[in-house]
């Protein structure tokens, strides 16, 4: 298996990389641990600039001792038996390099922080996390939490949502990990401004029937995606909860102190199919745990359950 690490020496970063340590990835996987520097203006923090500061060299030079020492605390931390680690400081546009490294090296997996070294630190999902996610051609890792105890995996039983069971079941480190599987039946109520008291009636007459379908239906995701998993050897329940779906996976994962959770994505038509689909951006924006997120084309790799190196 190969990981993706980006670190760039920030606290969000030092969380993804202890929990890439923390994981029992298989034996024989490499984490190659990145690092990318900005080039030009951009080195400075001020894109809109002419010409390049006076001082770059020494800008320049600093950054590049900070991120080789977050590389190097990287390489001691995650390194031990069974597992290849390696370290690469990348030029250019942090989301693009990550991207473009994982493509031409045929990453199986990027973990990044949900927030890097920005001016904004209140953001609740940092630029270049959002953009790698978008355009990553294999599952993301967004760490908020250090470890994994624990697992929600949210679907609506589309094909998406398949592609990320998928990787649920062909990595063997979820094996040992309780899953909760979570589908989210919409009962939002009908919109009744302006509208015929008769007609009213009819209209929450019909959806209470949608409502009880919609719960039949989510009951029947959870329970068939559930009964799936624990046939390839995984601890899973089923759970059905009612809401905005985002609102609701969310909620699930605080009441429940949930360290990870995995979701599919997908756009819509043209270009949205690019980007994430508005549930699974929700989601990874405001969780408090660690989300796994899974494009729909995103290559998934296979691997053999019975080569895991040592937890570290």
């Amino acid at each position: 298996m190969r990981v993706l690490l980006a670190i760039d020496g920030s606290d969000s970063a030092n969380r993804a990389r202890d929990l890439v340590a923390g994981i029992a990835w298989p034996t024989g996987t490499i984490i190659r641990v990145v690092a990318a520097l900005e080039v030009g203006p951009e080195l400075a923090g001020l894109p809109w600039l002419a010409a390049t500061p006076s001082n770059a060299s020494e800008v320049e030079a600093s950054l590049i001792r900070r991120l080789n020492d977050a590389l190097e605390t990287a390489i001691r931390d995650i390194g031990r038996p069974g597992l290849a680690v390696e370290r690469l400081l990348l030029r250019g546009r942090p989301a693009s390099a990550i991207v473009d490294e994982a493509r031409e090296w045929g990453a199986d997996l990027i973990a990044v922080g949900h927030r890097g070294l920005g001016t904004i630190e209140t953001m609740l999902l940092g630029s270049v996390s959002a953009e790698v996610v978008d355009h990553a051609p294999c599952p993301v890792l967004v760490a908020r939490r250090p470890e994994v105890r624990s697992v929600i995996f949210a679907t609506d039983g589309s094909t998406c949502a398949g592609h990320a069971e998928e990787v649920l079941t062909a990595w063997p480190m979820f094996a040992d990990l309780p899953v909760t599987v979570v589908s989210v039946a919409d009962t939002a109520l009908p919109w009744s401004v302006g509208m015929a008291p008769g007609l009213y009636d009819r209209v929450v007459e019909s959806y209470t029937e949608d409502v009880d379908e919609a719960r039949r239906e989510g009951k029947g995701i959870a329970d068939a995606a559930a009964v799936r998993l624990i046939e390839h050897g995984l601890i899973a329940v089923a759970e059905v909860h009612e809401g905005d779906p985002a609102a609701t996976i969310v909620a699930t994962a605080i009441a429940k102190g949930t360290d990870l959770v995995v979701i599919g994505t997908r756009g819509h038509t043209g270009l949205a199919r690019l980007l994430l689909g508005s549930v699974a951006r929700n989601v990874l924006v405001h969780a408090p745990s660690s989300v796994l997120v899974v494009r729909e084309k995103a290559r998934v790799a296979h691997i053999e359950p019975e080569k895991v190196a040592t937890t570290a």
